[in-house]
Order: C-alpha cells, then structure tokens, then sequence
C-alpha cells in the first residue's frame, strides 16, 4: 500500500470513535501489539532526542530499497504514536518518505490532543525517520 493509502485506512479507523479516551485506548493498544525492539538495537544511537520518554527507532534499507523501520518506547501512548509512524512509512522507498505529507497525524487529532512534550517527542521521531530516509537516498 501506497503511504496515502496507510494514512486514509488510520483515519477511518479513529472515525469511528468520537470520544478522545477511545482514541488513547487505541494508541495503547496499538503499542501494546508493536513488536518489541530487540535490545541489541535500544542504544543511544537509536534513542530519540527531544522525546519526554524514552524512544528508540531502528531502521534497514531492504534488498529491495525499502526502509523498515523498527521501534519501541517505554511509554504505552508513545508507544503507539510510534506504531501508528511505523505503519504508514515502514517498508516504503526512501524517497517516498521524503515526500510524504504525514495529514492523518491533524486529521485524526493527534496533534491537538498531545501534550506539548509529547507533539515535540513526535516531531523529533518523524524528523529520525526523515534522517535514515535522507542518509539510504544517498546510498543509491
């Protein structure tokens, strides 16, 4: 699926609840179905700067050129914010990701229900993100 695609499927998935404690129920539980990050990759390298708790991504270019990314956060609300990332920019072309326009972060709400803490925590993981998709585009 196409990143466009992955973020209309998130938002049509918090449509269906109006009540802002459903869509954190959601993220938790999101988080708690996010595979655990292997502790070999839980280094200060992969550790988020700028994050209130403790945020670690991974991330692989593919054989086939795909960045897939890996994560894993001490905090369960983190934790699902960075599933939700996972699922729309993992196993996509870095160039891909360096084009996209992450609209389902607003579109859900997320943005306005975070805590300032925790929208820079977000920011600082989808700029990580950016990061490996900039220094794997240059490898080409």
């Amino acid at each position: 699926m196409t990143i466009n695609e992955l973020q209309d499927e998130i938002i049509e998935e918090f449509e269906g609840f109006d009540d802002w404690m459903d869509k954190y129920q959601m993220l938790i539980d999101l988080g708690n179905d996010l595979e655990p990050l292997d502790d070999r990759y839980k280094t200060e390298q992969n550790l988020i700067d700028g994050c209130q708790s403790r945020v670690w991504v991974q991330c692989d270019l593919t054989d086939e050129g795909l960045m897939h990314l890996q994560a894993d956060s001490d905090a369960l609300i983190v934790k699902g914010i960075v599933a939700l990332l996972l699922r729309v920019l993992s196993d996509q072309k870095p160039e891909d990701v360096l084009a996209a326009d992450l609209y389902f972060i607003d579109r859900i709400g997320l943005r306005e229900h975070l805590s300032p803490t925790r929208s820079n925590g977000l920011v600082a993981m989808v700029r990580q993100i950016h990061a490996y998709a900039v220094a794997f585009s240059t490898q080409e």
